[in-house]
């Protein structure tokens, strides 16, 4: 059984989406963690090394950061192929959109909020307006980042992009619009939101 540690309405939400995705078996554990003021404390239950959201247990298996949870969950639920296994043609995608989102577009993005400049000599991320182009080129070849294939990926990618829609961070796009209202109309996506809330 899943244990997920969750917040609702932060990073976490994604990964009730996910599990509704992988017809995977879950409990829910609503943990505290520190707000963006300064305020509030990490709950000592959140197995999570900072005390953030979203972290899983897995019958005492802990995994963090969210690339690494997807996988983890893709590839112990594959009957649902929403991550393609070891040995499949679309792996090496899949594993470098995973990748590519904590490595660069999720710091692209902080970088962009905090405005701070990125520093081009030694940051292993580039700025929004590097980032985004290489993601909006291969969601201009197909309706997901695996072109017909709807993965854990667009999981992240598309629930980020759905935060920041009413962003100065997020220029207008449509090939982004469109991609969001593809994901989000998911059965699972509403089941997740009525999970988390609405």
């Amino acid at each position: 059984m899943i244990t997920l540690y969750h917040r609702p309405k932060t990073r976490s939400t994604r990964f009730l989406f996910l599990l509704e995705e992988l017809g995977a078996p879950y409990v829910v554990r609503v943990v505290t963690t520190r707000n963006r003021d300064g305020s509030g404390a990490a709950d000592p239950a959140n197995p999570h090394p900072h005390g953030k959201v979203p972290a899983i247990d897995d019958d005492g298996v802990v995994v963090f950061e969210s690339p690494a949870i997807a996988l983890y969950l893709t590839d112990k639920f594959p009957k649902n192929r929403i991550g393609p296994l070891v040995g499949d043609s679309d792996r090496g995608a899949y594993l470098s959109w995973l990748s590519y989102y904590t490595g660069v577009f999720e710091p692209a993005f902080l970088s962009k909020f905090m405005n701070v400049e990125v520093p081009r000599a030694t940051a292993g991320w580039v700025a929004v307006e590097e980032c985004l182009p290489a993601v909006l080129d291969r969601l201009a070849r197909g309706p997901y980042l695996l072109g017909d294939r709807f993965s854990a990926a667009d999981v992240l990618y598309a629930t980020t992009f759905a935060l920041f829609a009413n962003s100065p961070l997020l220029p207008q796009s449509p090939v982004i619009a469109e991609y969001v209202a593809r994901v989000t109309a998911r059965p699972a996506f509403a089941r997740a939101v009525a999970r988390d809330g609405g």
